[in-house]
């Protein structure tokens, strides 16, 4: 394994942060929901780092460092095509498409629209079908994102609090453990008014939008390609009913459940996710 890299791409909606483990063996390209960054998936990455170039992006959906420009579309849709144009840039093809939570629901949109650049995909207790904003938590956000950017600012400095972050309409139903990474996560838009006009914008799209994924699903048996769902048993923001249905939509789905986690399998049980990841890549493509 190679040490991994800290860097920079210049795209059409401005800068984005990227981690890059390097090394042999497939590409996972592994995609966060909103309000995350890429240390979502540290505990997964530092196993399968081993064997795999990991390569995990930090997008404009809230707790990024980096504003983008005023006119970039960061809606779902425009997001993932951000996340397509990352691809190109980087020159990946053929890549293991791993998204969770909303990062889930731009692996969906990907398979749809940019499956020749998806050799597999890997979709983690995430956004589908009607679950959009997904849960309590989901719906509790894009409503605060109606407030002016200002406010907004103001309604994140309760999450500050321990206490407001574990609550259900936080992240409390999220994960079980990860709450020193959702503490961090807060960080760029309590500091940066340029981040928090970001994440506006993101979540009024979403609530602009909530069919978005119905219309996606539609499309997922188009996706011919090894697909594994992996879901939280006790997810309490995704319905296990969710992971279950999209398994049976795709031709090559197969489902595998997770115990003892929250919507967050990365913070909550990552090395039997990192374990799952190994396992559908080694595994042969049949057509």
């Amino acid at each position: 394994m190679q040490e991994k890299v800290h860097a920079t791409v210049e795209l059409s909606a401005g800068t984005i942060e990227y981690e890059d483990t390097g090394g042999e063996g497939p590409v996972l390209v592994l995609l966060h929901g909103l309000m995350m960054d890429a240390s979502l998936w540290d505990g997964p990455v530092a196993d399968l780092a081993a064997d795999h170039r990991c390569v995990v992006p930090t997008l404009p959906l809230g707790a990024h460092r980096r504003a983008m420009r005023a006119d970039a579309d960061l809606s779902l849709p425009g997001v993932a095509h951000l996340v397509a144009e990352f691809l190109d840039r980087l020159g990946l093809r053929d890549v293991v498409l791993v998204g969770n939570d909303t990062g889930g629901a731009l692996v969906q949109l990907l398979m749809c629209d940019g499956a020749d650049r998806v050799g597999r995909a890997v979709l983690v207790s995430c956004d589908a079908f009607d679950n959009f904003p997904p849960g309590l938590t989901g719906k509790t956000l894009v409503l605060s994102g109606k407030l002016p950017p200002r406010l907004f600012g103001l309604f994140m400095q309760q999450m500050r609090l321990r206490m407001l972050r574990r609550l259900p309409l936080a992240f409390g139903w999220l994960t079980r453990r990860g709450d020193a990474a959702t503490a961090r996560w807060i960080g760029p838009v309590l500091r940066q008014p340029d981040i928090r006009r970001d994440a506006v914008r993101v979540l009024r799209a979403a609530a602009a939008d909530t069919g978005l994924l119905l219309s996606t699903a539609a499309r997922l048996p188009g996706f011919k390609r090894p697909a594994l769902v992996v879901w939280a048993a006790e997810d309490r923001v995704m319905p296990p009913e969710h992971g279950r249905r999209l398994a049976a939509l795709l031709p090559q789905g197969r489902l595998a459940e997770v115990a003892d986690s929250y919507t967050l399998v990365p913070l909550d049980q990552p090395a039997e996710l990192a374990r799952l990841i190994r396992e559908f890549t080694r595994a042969p493509h049949t057509d």
